[in-house]
């Protein structure tokens, strides 16, 4: 029965009203901008054009299967996050409802997932970096341009350019979450105004023979690309990371989840329809900056490097909040024993867990110097996947067991929404390559083996 101990919910109420520890700076507003952040980047300015190589013009219906497998868990974490208004995401929500050991497996889950994506966005960075820099006649040596075997036909080693950018972000979230909110809203709204443009300027260039065939690889490769290019959706489930940095928790995390998740889907939509009009599907082989390639085509040069200025700004926002939500779930789980207790000492002068970030920080940068692209999205999708039907299973266990809790929002018509969104979620797993589910399993064992070897023993609950 001590795997399935439970905290109090309670408790964890008294807690995220009475805990001065982190700095409360975040409104709605912020929030909103904090989700588009992570949201808006590698999703429109890379792997639009790895989902356009499966599913050919089929990518718009991949890009609506993935919101509305997204959309469905959103309304799910809407409802927790204005209940429990407390850091650690679906870590948190599964320790009230579900038991110990599955809270802990969700957030070794996390771990994987934020950890991954930091990285494969500082990836996806620094090719639009490096397709910048070559406007200007600038290119640095095959070695320090990719991870080991990501470019056929190069020598390549190292990605410098992933690397460095990943450390930067690290050290803008150590030193605060005022200074991080405020970089995050300014370049939030430069990107979104270069993807404004680009739907402007690109509807105009779309050849419609190109959308023929609709569906060329059928829908297993409509299913195929929504697998894919759900990465493109996660950031929203970041928001819920910052409850105790927001000024109002219970009324501004769900407005900034669903309004995040609302206007990014529309916007993928949208340019994902554009770019499989300007260029054949088939073109996009291999490419990291579609967006660019499709200007190219256009003939719009001198709007595809102000693109690559877009997407640079763009991914950093996606690095800084994914590694922002990694070092607040590490916290929740350092705070109830599960991690050692250096991932929630809070900086008094800066008021960030302050050697959490950097530790983690290192981990991400050294993760995207190393390591390809394809492999790392992959990974991703899976964990966040597991997440997404945990937190949906979540919400139909405390409504029965506990009805009578104040709920601010409420998800509507349960359990249908949350098996909904159990359903979409494992099917879209389903799609992963085996070599991906054999390394989430491999994961998973990880996880079950730290756990009985240190994070049971010292857990709070246990020495209570």
């Amino acid at each position: 029965m001590s795997l399935m101990r439970k905290k109090s919910v309670q408790d964890m109420l008294v807690f995220a009203q009475t805990s001065t520890a982190l700095r409360r700076e975040l409104s709605a507003f912020d929030l909103t901008m904090l989700g588009i952040g992570a949201i808006i980047g590698t999703g429109i300015f890379v792997l639009t054009g790895t989902g356009a190589t499966v599913a050919g013009p089929g990518l718009v219906l991949s890009f609506i299967i993935g919101a509305l497998a997204c959309g469905f868990a959103a309304l799910c974490y809407a409802e927790f996050a204005s209940m429990l208004p407390v850091s650690g995401s679906t870590y948190t929500y599964a320790y009230a409802t579900l038991g110990e050991l599955i809270a802990w497996m969700i957030g070794w889950d996390l771990m994987l997932e934020y950890l991954l994506a930091s990285s494969a966005v500082s990836v996806g960075w620094s090719g639009y970096f490096q397709s910048l820099l070559g406007g200007f006649g600038i290119y640095l040596p095959d070695m320090l341009t990719a991870a080991a075997g990501a470019v056929p036909g190069k020598s390549t080693f190292f990605n410098l350019p992933a690397f460095a950018i990943a450390m930067v972000i690290t050290a803008l979230l150590a030193f605060g979450i005022k200074e991080s909110k405020r970089v995050n809203n300014i370049v939030v709204l430069i990107k979104v105004a270069v993807v404004l443009l680009f739907i402007a300027i690109g509807v105009w260039h779309v050849e419609p023979v190109n959308w023929s065939p609709a569906l060329p690889f059928g829908f297993s490769g409509v299913f195929h690309g929504a697998a894919i290019v759900f990465f493109s959706f996660l950031g929203f489930d970041a928001v819920t990371c910052a409850a105790e940095e927001v000024k109002d928790p219970a009324k501004d995390i769900p407005k900034g989840v669903i309004w995040s998740l609302a206007i990014c889907s529309l916007l993928y939509v949208i340019v994902a329809a554009i770019m499989t009009g300007i260029v054949p599907y088939a073109q996009f082989a291999g490419i990291d900056h579609p967006v660019s390639l499709a200007l190219q085509v256009a003939k719009l040069n001198w709007f595809a490097g102000f693109v690559d200025l877009g997407a640079i700004l763009g991914m950093m926002t996606v690095i800084l909040v994914m590694t922002y939500g990694q070092t607040r779930i590490l916290l929740a789980m350092s705070r109830d024993g599960l991690l050692p207790k250096i991932f929630s000492e809070i900086n008094p002068r800066y008021g960030t867990p302050y050697k959490a970030t950097w530790l983690i920080g290192t981990m991400i940068a050294l993760i995207a110097g190393f390591v390809p692209l394809h492999t790392l999205a992959e990974l991703v999708n899976i964990g966040t996947l597991a997440a997404f039907s945990l937190i949906a299973i979540a919400v139909i266990v405390l409504r029965q067991r506990e009805p009578d809790l104040p709920r601010k929002f409420v998800c509507p018509a349960v359990p249908y929404v949350p098996a909904l969104a159990v359903i979409f979620c494992v099917f879209l797993m389903t799609q992963l390559s085996a070599m991906t589910w054999l390394c989430f399993a491999i994961w998973l064992a990880l996880g079950l083996i730290v756990y009985f070897g240190y994070s049971r023993h010292h857990s709070l609950l246990h020495k209570a």
